[in-house]
C-alpha cells in the first residue's frame, strides 16, 4: 500500500515535469509517451511488485529501455530515483536487484549520441547527473555500496561515481570532502580486483583535477607508492592505458603543488619515473600509439617537476633548482637526449617534448649547463657533441614544431650564461677554404668541448648562403641561435661583429661583415616573398620576422653594431622600405620601425649622414612620424597572442589520445588554430614582447629629444651677425636687435603652423596622409605634433578608465538597490507575519478576559464533561467483568474435574487447596475492581 502511494505521487508531480522538460529537450512529445508509460509501467511493478523474479525482470527492461532512448532517460530521471535509491537502502539483501539498479543509473547517466537534432539540445544524462549529486546523502550511499562483498555491485557503484563525476565534477568534489573517510574508501577501491582497481584510478583522476584539499588528502593516504606500483605491474611505458591514467593522476597531484613535489622527492624518489622513460637503443618500430601516450605522461611530469610551483609562490625557484639538480643525478639527461635528438624514429611529439624538458634541466643551472655541454651522442664511431646534434635538428627537421623545440634548448643555454655564450660564438668562424680557423680566445670552461668547435662552422655556411634562391628557412633558424648567442652579451657581439666573408662575388676580392650579409638575406627574403606571392606559392610568414629579431637584439646597447649596419645608406633605405610599405605584413614592418629606433637610440656616430639625426631625418622624410609611430602599435597588435608558456599544449587524456593524428600532425593542428604562425607565437614570446614595450617608450623619447634641439651641436654663425669693418658700435647693436627680431617673427610663425598642425591631427583622429606636402618640413613641429597625440592619447585613456568605473560603479548601485529591494521584501512578509501574530494574541487575550468576567461566551459545561466519561468508563468496565466472569467459569470447570480426579486417585483435596485463598494480590485486584465500579 505504502509503495503504491508513494510511485503514484511521484508520476503525478513528474507528469508536469515531462510536459515541459521533454517538450523543451526533445521539442515533440507525442513521440516520446510511449516510452514514457513503459518506463511509468516498469516502475509501478518494482515499487509495488511482491514476486521478487518479477521486480528483477522489470529492472532489467528498465535498464534495457534507459540505455537505449534519450526520452526514457529523462522519464526515469523524473520519475525513478527514489524509487531505485530506497531499493539501495532497503533492499540490500536482494544482489541481483541492486545490481539492476546500479546499472539503470549508469545508463541513466551516459549521453547517448544522436544524429538527429541540434548539438545544442540538454543532455538528459546531465540533467540526471545534477539531480542525483544534489543531495549529499546519495553520494554518501553510493560510497557504503563500495563496502559490498558482491564484485559488480562494487563495479557498478565505481562506474556510476565516475559518470557523476564526468558530468557534474565540482559538486562531487565538494560531496566527498563533507563525507567522513569519503576518499579513504575510494583509495581502498586501488587494493580492490584489477578491474575495480582500474575504474578507481579513472575515477581518482577525475576527482583530483584542480581540487588542492582532494589532492592532499590523496597524498597523505600513500598514493604515490600504489601509483608507481601499479606502473611497475603494468610494465612501465610498455603498459597499456592503466599506466596513462596513472601518470595522469600523478601529474593532477604535482602540477602547481611544491608540497607535492617535495613530498614525492622524498618518500619515492625519482628512480621509478626514470624508468618509464628507458628505451632500448634502436627500436625503430616499437613506438605504439599508446607507448607514445605513456612516455608523453612522463615527460609531462619531468616538465611540471622542472617548474616547480606555481608562478609568485615564494619558495618556486628553489624548489625548481632542487628538482633540476635532483633529476639529473638520476642521469635523465641521457634518456632525453635519447628520446628528443637520437631516436628520430620516434614520433614527432615526443621529441619536441624531449627537448623541451632539457631545455628546462639546464636552464639557469651551471651544473646541468656544463654536463650538457659535455654530452656526446651517437655511437661509434658516428658520435658528436649533443648541442651539435641539436643545432643540426635546427637546420634540417621539415616540422616547425620541432624546430621551435630545438631551439627553445639553445634559448636556455644561454640564458644568463655569458661563458656559454662566449663559447658558441668563438665557434663561428669563417670555413677553411674562407680563411683560417681561429682558436677560442677565451679560457672554456667546458673542458674537452674544443676537439668539436669547428663543427659549428655549420651556423655560418648557413647564414653566408650566395644562392638568391637558396634555403631561406635555413638562414632563419641559424639568425635564430644567432640571437640567443648575442643576447645580452657584449663579447658576444663584437666577436661575430669582427667576422668578415667574401661577398657574394668574390671575384672582386672584397669581403663584408656577417652583419651585412644578414641584411642582404633580409632582402633576399622579401624578394622571395614577392615571387611568392606573384605566383600564389605557399610561404613561410616567420623567416623576415626571425631576421629582424636577430637584429634588434645585436643592435641594443652596441654602438658598433649600428655604426656597422649604417655603413652602407642602401641598408638604411631597405629598412625604411621594410617599414613603409603595405606589401609587408604588420609584425615586419613593427619590427622594422623598432630597427630603426634602435639605429638612433644606440648610435654614438658623429660622421655627417651616419648620426642619429641623419636616421631620424630619413625616418620623417620617408615615412613620417606619424606613421612611424604608428608601426608600433601595429606591432603590439600583432603579438597580442595567448603566451605560449601558458598553453602551448593541452593536457594528455583519453580523450586526447584517441587518434595517432593528435600526435603526428601536431603541426598542421596548431597551424589551423591560430591566425599567427606557431613559430612566430613560441620564439616572440612574453620575455620579448616585453623587452619591445620597453623599447618602444626609449626610441619615443629619445626621438623627441632629438627634434628639441639643433641638428649640429656647433653651428655657424650667419654673416649678419658678424660686425663690419668701420662699423660703430652702436650701428652694429641696432643690426643684431633687428636680427633678433627677425628671428623671434619667424619662430612664432613657426610655432602658429604647430598649432595649426596639431589642431588638424586632433581633427583627423590621428591618421595619416600619403601627400608629403601636408607634412611638416621642420623636426620642432613635428615634435609639437607628437606631443600632442600622446597628450590626446593620454585623454583618452583617462577617459575610458572613468567609464570603466563608471560601469562598476553602476553595476554596484544595481547590486545595491536589488538587495534593497530584496530586504523590503523580506521586511514586508515580516511585518504581515508579526501582525498576524498579534492579531491572534489579541483575539486569544480577549477570549481568556470574557471567560474570566463570566461573559456570554459559552462556558463548558464540566459537570457534563465528567458524567460522560463515568459512562464510558462503566461502559468499558462492565465489559472487562463480563469477560473475566467467563474465565473464573472457565477455570472453575477445570478446578472441580480436577478436584474429582484426584479423589479418585485418593488425594486429599481440600488440603492441597488449603492456602490458595489467602493470596493477598487477588484480594487487591478484586478490591481495585470494586474500586472501579463504584467509580
Amino acid at each position: 500500500m505504502d509503495r503504491s502511494i508513494n510511485f503514484r505521487g511521484i508520476a503525478g508531480s513528474a507528469g508536469n515535469i515531462m510536459q515541459g522538460m521533454g517538450k523543451f529537450v526533445f521539442g515533440n512529445e507525442g513521440i516520446e509517451s510511449k516510452e514514457d508509460s513503459y518506463v511509468e509501467r516498469y516502475l509501478y511493478r518494482i515499487s509495488n511488485g511482491t514476486i521478487p523474479d518479477d521486480r528483477r525482470s522489470a529492472m532489467t527492461e528498465l535498464q534495457s529501455l534507459v540505455a537505449e532512448s534519450r526520452s526514457a532517460q529523462m522519464s526515469f530521471g523524473a520519475m525513478g530515483f527514489p524509487i531505485l535509491l530506497n531499493i539501495l537502502k532497503e533492499d540490500r539483501e536482494d544482489v541481483e536487484l541492486v545490481r539492476g539498479a546500479l546499472e539503470t543509473f549508469v545508463s541513466a547517466l551516459t549521453p547517448i549520441e544522436t544524429s538527429q537534432g541540434p548539438n545544442t539540445e540538454v543532455q538528459p544524462a546531465s540533467v540526471n547527473s545534477d539531480l542525483l549529486s544534489q543531495e549529499t546523502e546519495n553520494i554518501s550511499l553510493l560510497l557504503s555500496l563500495l563496502s559490498e562483498e558482491d564484485f559488480y555491485v562494487r563495479y557498478y557503484t565505481i562506474q556510476l561515481l565516475t559518470a557523476l563525476l564526468t558530468n557534474s565534477l565540482k559538486r562531487l568534489q565538494e560531496a566527498i570532502l563533507l563525507i567522513p573517510r569519503g576518499i579513504t574508501v575510494l583509495m581502498d577501491m586501488l587494493m580492490d580486483r584489477e578491474v575495480i582497481r582500474n575504474e578507481a584510478l579513472l575515477l581518482l583522476t577525475y576527482l583530483t583535477r584542480d581540487a588542492e584539499e582532494i589532492q592532499k588528502i590523496v597524498v597523505f593516504e600513500g598514493v604515490f607508492e600504489k601509483i608507481f606500483s601499479i606502473i611497475r605491474e603494468e610494465g612501465y611505458s610498455d603498459g597499456g592505458v592503466v599506466v596513462q591514467d596513472c601518470l595522469e593522476l600523478l601529474n593532477n597531484l604535482i602540477r602547481h603543488n611544491a608540497s607535492n613535489q617535495m613530498l614525492l622527492k622524498e618518500t619515492m624518489g625519482f628512480d621509478p619515473l626514470i624508468s618509464i622513460l628507458k628505451i632500448r637503443r634502436g627500436s625503430a618500430f616499437n613506438f605504439t600509439q599508446q607507448k607514445t601516450v605513456n612516455l608523453l605522461g612522463a615527460l609531462n611530469t619531468v616538465e611540471l617537476l622542472l617548474m616547480g610551483g606555481p608562478s609568485g609562490e615564494a619558495g618556486k625557484d628553489a624548489n625548481k633548482n632542487a628538482n633540476q639538480t635532483a633529476l639529473a643525478q638520476k642521469n635523465i639527461l641521457d634518456h632525453l637526449l635519447l628520446l628528443g635528438v637520437e631516436s628520430q624514429w620516434a614520433p614527432v611529439v615526443l621529441r619536441c617534448m624531449a627537448l623541451r624538458c632539457i631545455g628546462n634541466l639546464v636552464l639557469r643551472n651551471p651544473q646541468n649547463l656544463d654536463s650538457l655541454a659535455r654530452k656526446q651522442v651517437g655511437e661509434e664511431p658516428h658520435v658528436q657533441p649533443a648541442l651539435n646534434a641539436i643545432f643540426s635538428i635546427i637546420l634540417r627537421t621539415s616540422v616547425a614544431q620541432e624546430f621551435v623545440a630545438a631551439d627553445y634548448v639553445f634559448k636556455c643555454f644561454c640564458e644568463r650564461n655569458p661563458n656559454g655564450q662566449a663559447l658558441l660564438a668563438s665557434t663561428i668562424v669563417p670555413h677553411p677554404n674562407q680563411g683560417n680557423m681561429h682558436e677560442p680566445a677565451i679560457d672554456m670552461p667546458f673542458g674537452r668541448l674544443v676537439c668539436w668547435l669547428y663543427n659549428f662552422c655549420v651556423l655560418l655556411q648557413a647564414l653566408v648562403s650566395s644562392d638568391v634562391n637558396g634555403d631561406m628557412e635555413a638562414c632563419c633558424r641559424a639568425s635564430s641561435v644567432l640571437s640567443h648567442i648575442v643576447k645580452d652579451n657584449m663579447q658576444s657581439k663584437d666577436r661575430v661583429l669582427q667576422i668578415q666573408l667574401e661577398t657574394l662575388t668574390p671575384s672582386l676580392g672584397r669581403t663584408e661583415p656577417v652583419l651585412h650579409r644578414i641584411v642582404t638575406c633580409l632582402s633576399i627574403a622579401a624578394s622571395t616573398e614577392g615571387e611568392n606571392n606573384q605566383n600564389n606559392q605557399p610561404e613561410e610568414p616567420y623567416i623576415q620576422p626571425v631576421i629582424l629579431r636577430l637584429l634588434i637584439i645585436w643592435l641594443v646597447d652596441c654602438s658598433n653594431a649600428v655604426n656597422c649596419l649604417l655603413e652602407s645608406a642602401v641598408h638604411l633605405n631597405y629598412i625604411i622600405e621594410l617599414a613603409s610599405s603595405k606589401r609587408y605584413t604588420a609584425c615586419v614592418r613593427g619590427l622594422a620601425a623598432v630597427v630603426l629606433g634602435a639605429c638612433i637610440l644606440y648610435n654614438a656616430s658623429h660622421e655627417k649622414g651616419r648620426d642619429a639625426f641623419a636616421v631620424a631625418d630619413a625616418i620623417s622624410q620617408k615615412i613620417g612620424l606619424t606613421t612611424y609611430f604608428l608601426r608600433f602599435d601595429e606591432l603590439r597588435r600583432s603579438l597580442a597572442h595567448p603566451l605560449p608558456e601558458q598553453h602551448h599544449r593541452k593536457e594528455l587524456s583519453r580523450s586526447s589520445a584517441n587518434s595517432m593524428s593528435d600526435f603526428q600532425e601536431i603541426e598542421e593542428d596548431e597551424t589551423n588554430k591560430d591566425d599567427q604562425h606557431p613559430v612566430l607565437s613560441e620564439i616572440f614570446d612574453s620575455q620579448f614582447v616585453n623587452f619591445l614595450s620597453k623599447l618602444e617608450a626609449d626610441i619615443r623619447e629619445n626621438i623627441m629629444d632629438i627634434f628639441s634641439r639643433t641638428k649640429t651641436a656647433t653651428a655657424l654663425l650667419p654673416t649678419e651677425l658678424e660686425q663690419k669693418n668701420g662699423e660703430v658700435d652702436g650701428e652694429y647693436i641696432k643690426r643684431l636687435k633687428s636680427f633678433v627680431e627677425k628671428q623671434c617673427n619667424e619662430m612664432q610663425d613657426l610655432l602658429a603652423r604647430n598649432a595649426m598642425l596639431a589642431e588638424e591631427l586632433v581633427r583627423t583622429g590621428g591618421g595619416t596622409t600619403t601627400d608629403t606636402s601636408q607634412r611638416p618640413n621642420n623636426g620642432r613641429e613635428r615634435v609639437q605634433i607628437e606631443a600632442l597625440r600622446q597628450e590626446l592619447e593620454g585623454a583618452r585613456r583617462q577617459i575610458e578608465a572613468l567609464e570603466t568605473d563608471k560601469s562598476q560603479i553602476e553595476a554596484e548601485a544595481n547590486n545595491q538597490r536589488n538587495l534593497a529591494v530584496k530586504l523590503e521584501s523580506d521586511l514586508k512578509s515580516l511585518s504581515e507575519a508579526y501582525n498576524s501574530i498579534e492579531q491572534a494574541n489579541y483575539r486569544l487575550d480577549a477570549e481568556v478576559k470574557t471567560l474570566r468576567q463570566g461573559g456570554s461566551v459559552p462556558y463548558p459545561d464540566v459537570e457534563a464533561i465528567k458524567a460522560q466519561a463515568k459512562e464510558e468508563a462503566e461502559k468499558d468496565s462492565e465489559a472487562e467483568l463480563n469477560d473475566l466472569l467467563v474465565c473464573l467459569g472457565q477455570e472453575q470447570t477445570k478446578v472441580e474435574k480436577l478436584s474429582t480426579r484426584l479423589a479418585e486417585l485418593g488425594e486429599d483435596v481440600d488440603a492441597l487447596l488449603q492456602g490458595i485463598g489467602d493470596d493477598t494480590a487477588i484480594p487487591d485486584d478484586d478490591d481495585d475492581d470494586d474500586e472501579d465500579s463504584e467509580e
